[in-house]
């Protein structure tokens, strides 16, 4: 009997922590995607570095959105390749998940759990207070990184 190809695993990691104003980025991100995309793998996380690296786990590519600041203007967007290289630690040291962003995908790195394809979409944030809720800047950005995400997954 032939073995069958073993189906791409693609996961999309939208973190953030909705009562945190634009902390809320990623998930937002989650429920556009979750609109026009047919994705088992579309997660909603807080962004504790053990759930991440348990997320990444057995994936081939993984595509993370998160909020920053890095002190770009709100809603700026920026991509980065992991894959090419570390995340820069100065936008996501002030991470209100503790552990960040940053060092969960090193370490992922470190133990050889860093999925072949790694792509984070970052969003300036403007507030993170306790109740708020996203700036415009950052409720704009969000459409477009569902957008730009969906051609990325689907391949074009």
């Amino acid at each position: 009997m032939a073995d069958r190809a073993r189906k791409r695993r693609c996961v999309v990691l939208c973190i953030g922590n909705p009562q945190r104003g634009d902390d809320a980025a990623g998930r937002a991100v989650a429920r556009a995607l979750r609109a026009f995309l047919d994705e088992d793998e579309i997660i909603e996380e807080e962004g504790e570095a053990t759930r991440v690296l348990a997320r990444l786990e057995g994936a081939d590519a993984a595509f993370i959105v998160d909020a920053c600041a890095s002190g770009a203007s709100p809603g700026e967007i920026q991509r980065f390749d992991i894959g090419a290289g570390p995340l820069p630690q100065t936008a996501f040291s002030a991470s209100t998940h503790g552990f960040g962003l940053a060092e969960a995908l090193e370490l992922a790195r470190a133990l050889g759990a860093l999925p072949p394809h790694c792509v984070v979409y970052a969003i300036e944030g403007a507030a993170f207070d306790v109740g708020a809720t996203l700036s415009p800047a950052v409720a704009t950005a969000v459409d477009i990184v569902a957008v730009r995400l969906r051609a990325e997954i689907l391949g074009g």
